[in-house]
């Protein structure tokens, strides 16, 4: 077979390469790591958890950029193309730049079947263990005992909030998740969990490992008003902070989180409360309670389970009045649909079920279905429509809203990605300019 030499062709042949898009080992990568040689020379953070892990590793990025450390970044899972996934100094590194990490991955695989996430997975950690930066940050995937991201040892692990999400591979419960995701601890290496009821099963494996806990409200803390924040850890005080640019209930936790990171690694990568002050103000996710201007609102969220999505509605509910809420929704049919749905309802009064892209999908079909078995109320008349893609779920909800309305567009990540596309929508009529 002629080697591909694009980056969507080497995308193309490693979708080809395993039967299955999940498979849960780390033998493969074990094996991989150490034929290719990978190894960081520089502090790497591990991110794992069910909510929050993107906005943390944004905000250590912007710490750390301000700070005037060279950064590499993993991110996942993208929006429109791939190369979001890995940034080096805060830009997005180029496909030509991916293109040789790729051919080395297969080089050294031989017979070995990786999936699609393990060999975009190595690639990507080959491309920052070669670059020149000062620290690393990996966001583990969906686990973190058999994720790809934990064949690295890392110099500091971060865990955001536990919920019910990935059962199916994960556990039935808070506390079999918590199990899994705790083994990206490292012995004799801090462990940072800014979930403020934490399941018990990580204080536990934190304990077995000898991993060095710093548990949100024991270990660092953070306390504010509407005007400013401050934040408390082992050695270190940060007060008058502004709020971070990330909108949402749950940001504080997570800059908490950051925050405890680098007091963690102060001896490596000592920060000034100016690097900390300047990295909130700036950061950006995309898809984070994210609102684009104009006019109807229009909500960008990539809230995919039970959890987020209560938090959604709690960010949408400290918005201000809009006499309609149009909600576009598309989502995987493992996740707990039910569940979503019931929290979203009682702020929604129109709903736009899109298709998306992908076998393991639910369709439009199917989620309007199981809308209509729970029988949900929202706030007055309830419609529905279903759409072939999130795109035009989101054109015919702005044709159908006034300027006052809201639009939420919300769900899997290929929900956001479908709009974002084509840009940001420009919002200042009944049309999708």
């Amino acid at each position: 077979m002629t080697s591909p030499t694009t980056l969507e062709d080497w995308l193309a042949h490693c979708e080809r390469l395993h039967p299955r898009e999940i498979d849960m080992t780390l033998a493969r990568m074990v094996e991989l790591k150490a034929r290719l040689g990978l190894q960081f020379n520089v502090p790497v953070v591990t991110v794992a958890g069910t909510n929050g892990k993107g906005s943390t590793c944004a905000m250590l990025e912007a710490i750390g950029l301000q700070a005037g450390y060279r950064v590499g970044l993993y991110i996942k899972p993208h929006f429109v193309h791939f190369e979001e996934r890995c940034r080096v100094n805060g830009a997005m590194v180029s496909a030509a730049d991916l293109v040789p990490h790729f051919d080395a991955v297969e080089q050294a695989r031989g017979d070995i079947a990786l999936t699609y996430f393990e060999f975009t997975t190595l690639a990507i950690m080959r491309l920052l263990s070669q670059a020149e930066v000062d620290f690393v940050i990996l966001e583990v995937g969906l686990g973190g005992r058999l994720d790809a991201v934990n064949v690295i040892d890392a110099d500091c692990a971060v865990i955001t909030s536990i919920d019910l999400d990935h059962m199916d591979y994960l556990g039935p419960d808070r506390e079999s998740i918590g199990r899994e995701k705790a083994d990206i601890m490292r012995p004799g290496k801090p462990a940072i969990v800014s979930d403020p009821v934490p399941p018990a099963s990580l204080a536990a494996h934190a304990a077995a490992v000898g991993a060095d806990l710093w548990q949100i409200g024991r270990d660092f803390n953070y306390a504010g008003d509407k005007q400013q924040w401050g934040w408390a850890g082992r050695h270190k005080r940060f007060n008058a902070l502004a709020y971070p640019a990330l909108r949402g209930a749950n940001q504080l936790l997570n800059a908490s989180g950051a925050i405890a990171v680098f007091e963690a690694l102060r001896d490596r990568l000592p920060v000034t409360a100016q690097a900390i002050r300047n990295g909130l103000a700036i950061v950006e996710l995309p898809g984070r309670f994210q609102i684009v201007p104009g006019q109807p609102a229009v909500v960008l969220d990539v809230a995919h389970n039970p959890h987020a999505v209560a938090t959604l509605v709690q960010n949408l509910e400290n918005m201000p009045y809009y006499p309609r809420t149009r909600a576009v929704f598309g989502a995987m049919k493992d996740k707990d649909i039910a569940g979503i749905l019931a929290r979203m309802a009682p702020v929604v009064d129109e709903w736009h079920f899109c298709d998306l892209p992908l076998p393991r999908a639910a369709s439009a079909a199917e989620l309007e279905a199981q809308h209509a078995s729970l029988a949900l109320k929202g706030p007055g008349p309830v419609t529905v429509f279903r759409h072939p893609d999130p795109r035009s779920a989101l054109v015919a909800a702005l044709s159908a809203a006034d300027p006052a309305d809201r639009i939420v567009v919300f769900g899997s990540f290929y929900t956001v990605g479908g709009v974002l596309k084509g840009g940001l929508p420009r919002l200042n009529a009944k049309h999708l300019a």
